[in-house]
């Protein structure tokens, strides 16, 4: 009989639609693979729900809060059911920037310098000289995520808006000029370093999502040095934080002329997107493995006790 596989999904997280893209290009791909799949969009009676569905794996397609910060993994691991990605306390950890900043500085990997603060402070006035970016600490997909340019005078005004759903705390770090880069780790080994070139501006939401937001280069056209160093980089990262599964570590690289020449980790993350465009994907695809074949792994790969 075929393994039963439930697809988490959706949830309430600020990332909720791309948790939903995921889960749905996943679902479909491991029913190809001769799986028997039930997809769950995730409410608060999760637990009930599974009780009934009764899976033999959670395939985790949640992004943000409750999905990737170690929460329904804790609730997966009092069930007993074997899941994908990354465990308890190596989800947590990277979720919130600032410590998993802490922890990979620790292990030789460099960070932006940056610092917590309150997003009533953020809002009354510069927490860092400009130019800065101000996210929330414990959030993705670039959402809440504002950069404040040089001879800006005031901090953004929608931090004070009645309906930020962001959070409350919010990392201030320097800007980091030059290269987007990303390099996913799977099963411990580094796949290649893709360089993102937005079509307008930054590497906000709609550049990740939106058709034609985005240009990939892979493999980035770096220095062998430099994308050794990324690959390098990625691993320890992913190491440090106790990663399971894929993760994927996200880089900036000042290469301009005049520039600093820095190389940094901006973040780890350890629930990335799963469309069949998204970068893991189209990563492990450079390296001959298919998207059926890299959901096939995941779920070959759940376990519990991660």
């Amino acid at each position: 009989m075929s393994k039963h596989v439930a697809v988490l999904m959706g949830g309430w997280s600020s990332e909720r639609q791309v948790s939903l893209w995921s889960g749905e290009a996943c679902a479909e791909a491991l029913e190809k693979e001769g799986f028997r799949v039930t997809t769950i969009d995730v409410g608060r009676d999760l637990a009930e729900v599974l009780g009934r569905v009764k899976p033999d794996v959670c395939f985790n397609a949640l992004h943000g809060r409750f999905g990737e910060d170690g929460t329904v993994q804790g609730m997966l691991e009092v069930m007993g059911i074997p899941y994908t990605h990354s465990g308890v306390l190596a989800s947590s950890l990277a979720m919130h920037k600032q410590r998993a900043k802490t922890v990979m500085a620790a292990a030789g990997v460099s960070v932006p310098r940056g610092k917590v603060v309150t997003r009533d402070e953020a809002a009354r006035s510069h927490v860092l000289t400009p130019p800065y970016v101000l996210k929330p600490v414990d959030g993705g997909s670039s959402v809440g995520v504002y950069i404040v340019n040089e001879g800006q005078e005031h901090p953004p005004q929608e931090l004070t808006r009645s309906d930020w759903d962001h959070g409350e705390l919010l990392l201030a770090e320097n800007f980091v000029a030059g290269r987007e880069l990303t390099c996913a780790v799977l099963n411990g080994e580094p796949l290649d370093v893709i360089e993102i070139l937005p079509s307008d501006g930054w590497y906000d939401f709609d550049a990740k999502y939106a058709s034609g937001g985005s240009r990939h280069i892979l493999p980035a056209e770096i220095s062998p040095f430099v994308y050794q160093q990324v690959r390098k980089l990625a691993v320890a990262a992913h190491e440090a934080l106790g990663c399971r599964g894929v993760s994927r570590a996200d880089f900036r690289f000042d290469d301009r002329e005049g520039g600093t020449g820095e190389l940094v980790c901006l973040e780890v993350n350890t629930q990335p997107g799963m469309t069949k465009t998204s970068l893991v994907p189209e990563l492990a695809a450079y390296v001959g493995m298919g998207f059926g074949e890299l959901v096939r792994w995941l779920v070959e790969d759940a376990s519990l006790d991660r």
